[in-house]
């Protein structure tokens, strides 16, 4: 471990310990400690809004210490920051809201560990994979909690469970980028879902059946706003002073296509945090506006559209996918101020690649058959894959960029 940790990881661990700080204060130590074992021992498969579950100071603390706790193991290995790193913290502390938490998620970060000794090679080049991989942290929490088998040998099968996920989900993440060219930012969303859809089928093998749930919470709007712009202002803050107290390189930023890797904070340094701030406020404005819930999984969405603000994304490729998305609502059945398609709209983002490379009419295209695929693809994996619009988003960018490159190949021709 440095003795001198890297500035963006300071920054990070201010905002978690500030989000644990407020938890802290916002309810006693005894229901705090109660709300993080609900938490905790709630399989947490989609949709399961933790603040619905255990309140909003538990899922404070609960995001703050298992960000802080990963951004420590960061710094432990001696991990040197970049885009993915720091995107890989935000989705973190995003989902931390939303399915993960301080128990769920190490199995399977140790299952990547032992993969990488099968493979001698160093734990450090497959970190990411390690701590994406936890899209698949429900898995482990079903096993353990269910109550399907006794109490011990069920904490030994679920991490048993989660290790072997982890184990065999590095080879499947670097084969899936092929996959979707690289136009789908939730690489491990997809690679996830495609191993959470033959691991459902074992379970319906066992006759373990997975029942649908929907936890979501509602009357927070004003707090969480409020948190979430203070939030949002204070990484703008953060990445204008230390970029010479400028806004010059968003335009830089904004001229990429998006395309994996698009390593913004490499590129740009700070600049990307003001990036990822615009974003947020963008995300935040764009749930209020269409009447949406601020709540765990629309934050969860919030964090992941301005998580990969360095590393993909920018206001300029975001906004016709999240047009697209919207615009499914008006040609279907769902509500736009639905929770399924507000976070539809939210996540859909991943795709912003196919906007900022071809046009923002093809981002539009790509925003709506996204709407309508992850609409109906959920119960493939019963609601384990955590990042299930990462799974739509594969499938949608395989099929439609080929399609896009042979019509712009053509029109090159002509």
């Amino acid at each position: 471990m440095k003795e001198n940790i890297a500035a963006p990881y300071k920054f990070h661990i201010f905002i978690f310990i500030g989000y644990m700080v407020l938890g802290l204060l916002l309810d006693s130590p005894k229901e705090i400690y109660i709300g993080l074992n609900k938490i905790i021992e709630d399989s947490a498969i989609l949709i399961t809004d933790y603040v619905a579950i255990a309140g909003v100071a538990p899922t404070l603390v609960n995001a703050g210490l298992l960000s802080l706790m990963i951004t420590l193991f960061y710094t432990i290995l001696d991990i040197k920051p970049n885009g993915a790193i720091l995107t890989s913290l935000w989705l973190v502390f995003g989902f931390s809201f939303f399915g993960k938490n301080i128990f769920n998620v190490w199995s399977i970060i140790f299952g990547v560990y032992l993969f990488s000794r099968y493979k001698k090679e160093p734990f450090n080049n497959y970190i990411l994979i390690a701590v994406l991989g936890t899209t698949l942290a429900p898995t482990v929490s079903q096993i353990v909690f269910r109550g399907i088998l006794p109490p011990v040998l069920s904490l030994v099968v679920g991490n048993g469970f989660g290790i072997i996920i982890g184990f065999i989900l590095p080879p499947i993440a670097v084969s899936t980028v092929g996959v979707h060219y690289g136009y789908n930012l939730y690489n491990m969303g997809f690679a996830g879902g495609l191993l959470g859809m033959i691991l459902m089928s074992v379970y319906k093998i066992f006759n373990v059946d997975i029942e649908t749930r929907f936890f979501w919470s509602t009357g927070n709007n004003v707090f969480f706003a409020l948190l979430l712009y203070t939030t949002f202002i204070i990484i703008i803050i953060y990445g204008y002073y230390n970029n010479g107290k400028n806004f010059r390189s968003l335009k830089k930023i904004i001229s990429h296509s998006g395309r994996l890797n698009s390593d913004y904070y490499s590129l740009y340094l700070e600049a990307s945090f003001i990036n990822v701030g615009f974003l947020g406020i963008l995300g935040v404005s764009s749930v209020l506006i269409l009447g949406g819930d601020l709540n765990g999984p629309t934050i969860s969405g919030i964090f992941t559209l301005a998580g990969f603000g360095t590393f993909g994304k920018h206001i300029k490729n975001v906004i016709p996918v999240m047009i697209g998305a919207a615009l499914t609502s008006h040609l279907c059945i769902w509500e736009l101020k639905s929770p399924s398609m507000i976070l539809s709209i939210l996540f859909s983002t991943g795709l912003a690649p196919i906007a900022g490379e071809f046009s923002w009419l093809f981002g539009i295209l790509a925003g709506f058959i996204h709407g309508a695929v992850v609409m109906n693809i959920g119960s493939v994996n019963c609601g384990m894959n955590l990042y299930n619009n990462g799974f739509s988003a594969g499938f949608v960018a395989m099929v439609l960029v080929p399609i896009i490159r042979s019509l712009n190949t053509k029109r090159e021709n002509n």
